[in-house]
């Protein structure tokens, strides 16, 4: 007999088993019931962390970030820091972004969402590091940073990633940065 999972175990369990699923079948097939099933577990289990299918992707997604957290680099120089922060993202969440893009657009048609609102808090985060040292450092004048200028290159990065379903060659991240980005800064 299996051992009973408790705690942040089986909350641990419920969330991986809800990832599972939104990335076999997508947002439109996904239900209580299937997380269910593919945990092992009972309705109420579910039910009592959970209220409804939006709750419960919306933990999903910020468990599956909060596991793929990546460390803020420092490398001093902003053009360092933007392509080491893309390159992690680049190897290490093409299947997430994807996810979030692609098989949730249903999620997002129903609740009026966007990824960005999934995303926003950890992008700012990082991005708000890497900015601040950069002006810290003198490399670059606040005043040239919009919000739209700062999460430039990674919306070119998960266009990328969109467009192609696989990883971004190095040079296109350095073009991105290099001929797109950093003019703009400077």
């Amino acid at each position: 007999m299996p051992e009973r999972r408790r705690g942040a175990a089986l909350e641990k369990a419920l969330l991986d088993a809800a990832w599972e699923e939104l990335t076999a079948n997508g947002y439109a097939r996904f239900t209580m019931d299937a997380v269910v099933q593919r945990a092992g577990t009972s309705p109420p289990v579910l039910y009592r962390r959970w209220s409804d299918r939006d709750e419960l992707v919306r933990a999903t997604i910020a468990h599956v970030l909060e596991r793929a957290r990546v460390d803020v680099p420092d490398t001093g120089s902003l053009r360092e820091d933007i392509l080491t922060l893309m390159r992690t993202i680049n190897a290490t969440r093409v299947q997430l972004v994807t996810v979030m893009n692609v098989h949730l657009a249903g999620y997002y048609q129903e609740t009026g969402t966007v990824p960005s609102d999934l995303f926003a808090t950890e992008r700012e985060n990082t991005a708000d590091v890497i900015f601040d040292r950069a002006v810290g450092r003198g490399e670059i004048e606040p005043d040239h940073l919009s919000e739209r200028i700062k999460s430039l290159p990674f919306d070119l990065l998960r266009h990328e990633i969109l467009v192609t379903f696989a990883p971004v060659p190095d040079p296109v991240l350095e073009e991105i940065v290099d001929t797109v980005f950093l003019p703009l800064v400077r």
